[in-house]
């Protein structure tokens, strides 16, 4: 089962991925679309949790959600600056590094035990990963300093919310309480955001925010359920395929066609999954 919500999540996030970059092509603002997601996921999982009675307050588990959301808003917004100013071509497969992080932290600090054939997996999809992410022919003015700032800052953003998720899982905290606490740090953090930039709000974004928080509480609450029941060093790479979704939803909308590299790259990742349950 918790393989089945590794892939879950994966399409999940991929769908919202895809929104994303529909909405950013619309010049809908992607901070707007991230604070309403939030919000409204925020007051979904407080009123359930509230109507539920399963929410405790835990110092603990308030502090790990609210980096969690923090990050990921944050490491989301680095990553929109660094395809501002550098290569599409290069930016997303960089910024797939990040799931090093969690995948060596699970072996080294929690002494998850991986075969050979497994590492063999996992290898195989964070390759295919990359490889399908990788554009050679997408170009424009690079301002190097810059794009690397912003890659370096959303590969630790994302790594160590991998980390921290990692860490709540093997502490066994309710993961309705860091859900909770995730997006109501994340909506505070991008509240001010938002207050500095004091950019106009569309209706649209607000729109698109609420449909987007329904994806994400699925989406994370199967990623929560995988780590706590399986082997978060093969969840996280197959988490990390969600890049496979916006491809193919791509190719659905647009009428594009698999590059070869992209398929074999969806071929490689096939052969991971494959290899992490031998």
């Amino acid at each position: 089962m918790w393989l089945l919500a590794a892939l879950l999540t994966s399409c999940s996030f991929g769908i919202n991925n895809t929104i994303f970059k529909w909405s950013n092509t619309k010049g809908f603002s992607k901070i707007h679309i991230q604070f309403f997601f939030y919000i409204s996921a925020f007051f979904l999982t407080l009123g359930f949790s509230l109507i539920s009675g399963k929410y405790h307050i835990h110092l603990l588990a308030i502090v790990l959600g609210a980096t969690i959301g923090i990050l990921n808003a944050y490491g989301n917004i680095q990553m929109s600056h660094a395809f501002d100013n550098g290569p599409a071509s290069l930016t997303s497969p960089l910024i797939a590094a990040n799931t090093l992080f969690p995948i060596l932290c699970a072996g080294l600090i929690f002494k998850e035990h991986i075969t050979l054939v497994q590492w063999l997996g996992i290898l195989s999809m964070l390759g295919a990963a990359l490889i399908i992410q990788y554009s050679p022919k997408a170009s424009k003015n690079v301002h190097y300093t810059l794009w690397m700032l912003h890659i370096i800052l959303a590969i630790f953003s994302f790594g160590v919310l991998g980390v921290l998720m990692q860490v709540s899982s093997h502490l066994h905290i309710e993961s309705l309480e860091v859900l909770t606490a995730m997006y109501g740090g994340g909506s505070a953090y991008l509240l001010i955001t938002m207050a500095r930039k004091k950019e106009k709000v569309q209706k649209s974004e607000v729109k698109i925010g609420a449909t987007v928080s329904m994806l994400s509480l699925i989406g994370y609450s199967c990623y929560f359920y995988a780590l706590n029941t399986g082997i978060s060093s093969i969840v996280f790479p197959i988490v990390s395929l969600n890049c496979l979704v916006v491809v193919f939803i791509g190719c659905y909308l647009y009428k594009e066609r698999l590059k070869l590299y992209q398929m074999a790259g969806v071929a490689i990742a096939l052969i991971g999954i494959i290899l992490t349950k031998i």
